[in-house]
């Protein structure tokens, strides 16, 4: 997500507590905000799929693997 993106979400934050927000700018901060959350699900499972755990027994363990056996949900 780009600091424009970003910058527009805090600005409509700041709008929405100090005098409201339009229906045009609720629709539009919900759409900024599901991108940003997608974002950083996407630079997590990211980082997740590079983290590999050594179990006691001496077994390799992936993280991200872990994740999807877990919750059954694919990384983009």
């Amino acid at each position: 997500m780009d600091n424009t993106k970003l910058a527009r979400i805090n600005e409509l934050a700041r709008k929405s507590k100090a005098e409201g927000l339009t229906s045009a700018e609720r629709q539009e901060q919900a759409l900024l905000r599901s991108e940003y959350l997608e974002a950083v699900r996407r630079n997590l499972k990211g980082q997740l799929d590079n983290i590999d755990i050594v179990n006691k027994d001496g077994s390799v363990e992936n993280l991200g693997k872990k994740y999807e056996e877990r919750y059954g949900k694919k990384g983009n």
